[in-house]
C-alpha cells in the first residue's frame, strides 16, 4: 500500500483543510465540494484526510461495517450476535466517474434469485463507504444515473438494490467529498445542495509559497515513507485534536443569538430551503469544538456562512461564486446585538490558528483572472497554421455584449441514438421505459422478466421440472432494452464578418447561444462555437458544458472583415471529427448562423458548397439561420441549407421564437418529409 501525502504537509489551502477537518470532527456537517483549477492539491488533501480519522468499531465479518453498539437490523449479513467486533481504520472509497451502477450499489445474482430463491448479493462501493468517506473526483462529470443513486442514498442513509421484485437493502451513511474543475461543467443543483460545505481553491501567486510546494512534493516523491515520518508528529497532533473536538462536540452550546444570526444570514442571501440554516448551525458548532470552546461565537457563524452558503445562494449563471463579505458583516452586526449577547467575544480565540483552522476567510477567488483564463482571449490558429490577431482587420468592430438569455424550447436530433445519458434526444439507454428485450451482452443488469419466462417455458419438461418452480438456465435470461434520453453536441457556426456586424443582430445571436448553453447545462449537452471572419475560422468555444467559460469567450467575440464561409464549415467539420473520436456515440446538430455570403479567395461560393456537402454525406443534422436583411434577398442561406441537407429559417423567425424552438420545428418538418 502506497504512503499517502501527509495532510499537515499541504502548503496553504487553509479553507480546504479547515472544511475537511470540520467534517472529520462532525460528519453531520454533510461533506465538502472542492472547486478549483487543476493542480491545486484538491485530491491530495482529500486522500490525506482518511489517515487522520479515528478508527471505527465494526461487527466482525460484516461486509457492511455495522456498528456493534447498534447493528442494522436489516443488514443482509445479519442478524448479528452481540460481542464480536473489531476495530479498523476508517475507509476512504473512491467512486470512478465511469463506474457502472452495479459497481456503485452492488450486484444481485438474478439467475440464482429466480431459480433458487437465494439473495446472492455482492456489495458495492456504497457498502464499502458506510461510516467512512465516499470520494468522487471530477464529480461534475458523473453520469446522471449514478448521481440519482447518490442522491437517494444520501437522503435515506441506505441503499436499495432491486431486480424485478427481488430487493436488498443496507445502511449507507458516508461523508461525501467531491472535487471538480468548473471549466469542465457545473454540477446538478440537486447534488450540489447535498454537499454541506464548498471551497474554492486556486494556486498561490506567491513565489515563496510555490517554491515550498515544489520542495515538499519532490521530497515526498524521492522518499514517501521518510517524508511521512518527518511529519508524523504534526499528524499525531491533528489526529488527537480531532478526537478531542469530537468528545467536546456534544457540550457545545448554540445560543439563540447565534441561531438568529444564522437565520438572518440565510434569509439575507436568499438561499432556498432550510438545509443551509441547518448546515450553518452544525458547522458553527464544529468550529467551536475545533477551537476548544463550548460556546458558539459570532466569528464561528461568519466562517460557517463563508463555507456553507456560496453554492446555495441564488445567483445568475455567469456570476462569480462566493459571498459579498460586506453584506455578510452588515447582517451579522445588525443581528449580533439582539438576544443575550452570549455570542460577543472581542478577543478571537488564539487556538484557531492551528492546522487548517483560523481565519480561513472562505471567500471564493474570482474566476476568470488573467492567469487563469488566458486561453479565453487567445484565438485559435487559422487554417494556414498562423494565429489570427484578435484586433486586426479593416472595418472590425468592438465586441458586442450578448442579449439577455432566455428559456429555450427542447432541441432534439431525429432518430434514436446511443449516446451518454441526458435529457435531450431519444436514445437506447440503461434507464427509461422498456421497449423490448435481447440476450444480455456481459453481465445482466436489467432483467426482462416476461421475455425470460417466455424463453424458459418451452424447455421445462426436458429439464425435468417438478412442482411449481421454474427451471431457468443462463441462456433463458433476457436483458430489457430501454429508451430514454441522451445528451447531444450542439455546434454553432457563426458568421462574424463585416456583413453580420450590426450590433443588434450580433447581440441577439450571442444571447441565443448563451440561452442554449444554459439549456444544455440542464439537459447534459455539450455546446460548441465556431466563428469565421477575415481570412480564417477559429474555435471560439470548444465543445463544453461550462457556462462560465462560454460567457467569457462569447463576450469577447469581435466582428468585421470578409466572409470565409468555407473555412468556417471546414473548421466545424474538424471539430466534429475530433469529438467523434472522443465520444463516438454522441450525436451532433450543426446550427449555421449566416446570411449565406461567401467572399475571399478563389471560387468562395463553390468551395463553401463542397464543404457543406461533407455534412450532408455524413448525415449530420443541420439548420441554417438566415441573417440576410433588406427588401431584396439573394436566398444564399437557403442554397447553403440545401447543400448541407438541412433547412433554412429567417432571422425574423429567429427573433420571434428562439434558435432552440426553430431547430425543433425544422427537425420535425424534416422527419415528416
Amino acid at each position: 500500500m502506497s504512503t499517502p501525502f501527509p495532510f499537515t504537509a499541504v502548503v496553504g489551502q487553509d479553507d480546504l483543510r479547515l472544511a475537511l477537518l470540520l467534517n472529520a470532527v462532525s460528519p453531520a456537517v454533510g461533506g465538502v465540494l472542492v472547486r478549483g483549477e487543476k493542480g491545486t492539491a484538491k485530491s491530495t488533501a482529500v486522500r490525506a484526510l482518511s489517515a487522520l480519522l479515528p478508527a471505527v468499531d465494526v461487527v466482525s465479518g460484516c461486509r457492511f461495517s455495522c456498528d456493534p453498539g447498534g447493528p442494522d437490523p436489516a443488514c443482509p449479513d445479519g442478524p448479528h450476535e452481540a460481542g464480536a467486533y473489531e476495530s479498523r481504520a476508517a475507509r476512504m472509497v473512491e467512486l470512478p466517474v465511469g463506474a457502472s451502477e452495479d459497481r456503485l450499489v452492488g450486484a444481485l445474482d438474478i439467475e440464482r434469485a429466480l431459480a433458487e430463491g437465494v439473495k446472492a448479493f455482492e456489495p458495492g462501493l456504497l457498502a464499502d463507504a458506510h461510516r467512512g468517506i465516499l470520494y468522487v473526483d471530477e464529480v461534475n462529470l458523473l453520469h446522471d444515473h449514478l448521481v440519482d443513486l447518490l442522491l437517494d442514498a444520501a437522503a435515506m442513509g441506505a441503499s436499495y438494490v432491486e431486480r424485478e421484485g427481488v430487493s436488498v437493502r443496507h445502511a449507507a451513511k458516508f461523508l461525501l467529498v467531491g472535487t471538480m474543475n468548473p471549466e469542465e461543467g457545473e454540477l446538478r443543483p440537486q447534488l450540489l445542495d447535498r454537499f454541506g460545505l464548498t471551497v474554492e481553491v486556486a494556486a498561490s501567486r506567491e513565489p515563496d509559497q510555490r517554491v515550498e510546494v515544489v520542495r515538499r512534493r519532490l521530497a515526498y516523491d524521492d522518499d514517501p515513507a521518510g517524508f511521512a515520518t518527518r511529519w508524523a508528529d504534526e499528524e499525531s497532533a491533528v489526529r488527537a485534536r480531532i478526537v478531542a473536538a469530537r468528545e467536546l462536540l456534544p457540550s457545545v452550546r448554540l445560543g439563540d443569538g447565534a441561531l438568529r444570526q444564522i437565520a438572518a444570514t440565510c434569509a439575507a442571501f436568499e438561499v432556498d430551503g432550510m438545509r443551509a440554516d441547518i448546515v450553518m448551525a452544525r458547522t458553527a458548532v464544529a468550529l467551536a469544538a475545533w477551537a476548544g470552546r463550548t460556546d458558539v461565537l459570532a466569528e464561528d457563524v461568519r466562517q460557517a456562512a463563508l463555507l456553507a452558503l456560496p453554492h446555495r445562494r441564488r445567483r445568475n449563471p455567469f456570476d462569480a461564486p462566493g459571498l459579498d463579505e460586506n453584506k455578510l458583516d452588515e447582517t451579522l452586526e445588525e443581528f449580533g446585538g439582539q438576544g443575550s449577547g452570549e455570542d460577543e467575544d472581542p478577543d478571537p480565540d488564539p487556538g484557531s490558528d492551528g492546522p487548517g483552522g483560523g481565519g480561513g476567510g472562505g471567500q471564493a477567488p474570482e474566476s476568470g483572472g488573467p492567469e487563469e483564463d488566458d486561453s479565453a482571449a487567445q484565438p485559435e490558429a487559422g487554417e494556414g497554421g498562423e494565429p489570427q490577431p484578435s484586433g486586426g482587420g479593416a472595418g472590425e468592430q468592438q465586441p458586442v455584449r450578448a442579449g439577455e438569455p432566455f428559456r429555450t424550447k427542447v432541441l432534439s436530433v431525429p432518430g434514436v441514438g446511443e449516446g451518454a445519458a441526458g435529457r435531450r434526444s431519444r436514445a437506447r439507454t440503461e434507464r427509461g421505459r422498456t421497449t423490448g428485450s435481447r440476450r444480455p451482452q456481459g453481465a445482466l443488469t436489467k432483467l426482462h422478466l416476461a421475455a425470460t419466462v417466455q424463453a424458459a417455458a418451452p424447455h421445462q419438461l426436458a429439464r425435468g421440472r417438478v412442482g411449481r418452480g421454474l427451471v431457468v438456465r443462463r441462456d433463458d435470461l433476457r436483458q430489457a432494452t430501454r429508451e430514454g434520453r441522451e445528451g447531444n453536441l450542439v455546434l454553432f457556426v457563426v458568421d462574424a464578418s463585416g456583413s453580420m456586424a450590426a450590433r443588434q443582430r450580433m447581440s441577439a445571436v450571442k444571447g441565443a447561444v448563451l440561452s442554449l448553453l444554459l439549456d444544455a447545462y440542464q439537459r447534459r449537452d455539450k455546446v460548441g462555437l465556431v466563428t469565421f471572419r477575415g481570412a480564417s475560422a477559429e474555435v471560439a468555444l470548444p465543445p463544453t458544458s461550462s457556462v462560465d467559460a462560454a460567457a467569457v469567450r462569447l463576450e469577447s467575440l469581435p466582428t468585421g472583415g470578409r466572409t470565409p464561409l468555407a473555412a468556417g464549415l471546414l473548421k466545424a467539420h474538424d471539430v466534429l471529427r475530433v469529438e467523434r473520436m472522443r465520444d463516438p456515440a454522441r450525436r451532433a446538430l450543426v446550427v449555421v448562423v449566416t446570411d449565406g455570403r461567401a467572399t475571399g479567395g478563389p471560387e468562395p461560393v463553390a468551395l463553401a458548397g463542397r464543404a457543406a456537402r461533407l455534412f450532408a454525406a455524413e448525415g449530420v443534422a443541420s439548420v441554417v439561420v438566415d441573417c440576410e436583411s433588406g427588401v431584396v434577398r439573394l436566398g444564399l442561406a437557403g442554397q447553403l441549407a440545401g447543400e448541407l441537407g438541412g433547412t433554412a429559417v429567417t432571422l425574423d423567425e429567429l427573433r420571434a421564437e428562439s434558435i432552440a424552438g426553430l431547430v425543433k420545428d425544422v427537425q420535425g418538418n424534416r422527419r415528416a418529409a
